[in-house]
């Protein structure tokens, strides 16, 4: 069950990190929890113990829709598994979703990095869910040309890749906030426990991934 107190607490600091400021891009990688939380795909699995997550009533509960401008872009990671869940997070945030980004994790010779987890298929993507708000909300003009497929190495379990930042900036106007960063990053507003300049991963993961920031071998 989900705490009233955890969610008002969030709220407060969102809004006390936003300074009353609306943005035109927002991102975000929310700590999902899956249903099966005892399984390896978990966070939460006793032999991970990666990180602490939300249900969705208090994701959907944050008030990203007061700090939008008009118009707005949200980029929203979800996983395959939650893609339902993440779809009622991005109408709960004010949010219409048009398009996603897909992430393609690959190996060092370019192949497809088949070491992801699943319960039906062994997935080795990602989806960056987009949605918009408001009026005239179309990607600027290099979005007109940008496909929708990031391929890269993966790093530590969860981070999400830095190529994103360079796609989000060209198609997306400022003001731009993370919401659940890890770090930082210029000419960002950032928002979550790791949000700081000293993020460093502080839970175990497989030897293969790496929690210096390198890519996976």
């Amino acid at each position: 069950m989900f705490s009233s107190q955890f969610i008002i607490d969030a709220r407060l600091d969102l809004l006390s990190t936003a300074r009353g400021q609306r943005f035109g891009t927002i991102l975000a990688d929310p700590p999902w929890q899956f249903q099966n939380r005892t399984g390896k795909v978990a966070p939460e699995h006793k032999r991970l113990n990666r990180y602490g997550t939300m249900e969705l009533p208090e994701i959907c509960a944050l008030p990203v829709a007061e700090i939008a401008a008009d118009p707005a872009h949200l980029y929203l990671w979800v996983p395959n598994a939650l893609l339902p869940e993440g779809l009622r997070v991005m109408e709960a945030w004010g949010f219409r979703y048009v398009s996603n980004i897909v992430w393609h994790k690959v190996r060092k010779d370019g192949g497809s990095d088949g070491r992801g987890v699943g319960f039906y298929f062994r997935n080795v993507t990602e989806l960056l869910l987009f949605g918009v708000h408001g009026k005239s909300a179309r990607t600027l003009q290099p979005g007109r040309s940008q496909v929708n497929m990031m391929q890269t190495r993966k790093r530590e379990h969860s981070r999400k890749p830095d190529e994103q930042y360079a796609i989000i900036e060209s198609c997306s106007w400022g003001p731009r906030i993370e919401l659940f960063s890890r770090g930082t990053r210029a000419g960002w507003t950032v928002w979550g426990n790791q949000a700081d300049d000293s993020y460093k991963p502080d839970w175990n993961t497989y030897s293969y991934n790496s929690a210096a920031g390198v890519a996976a071998e």
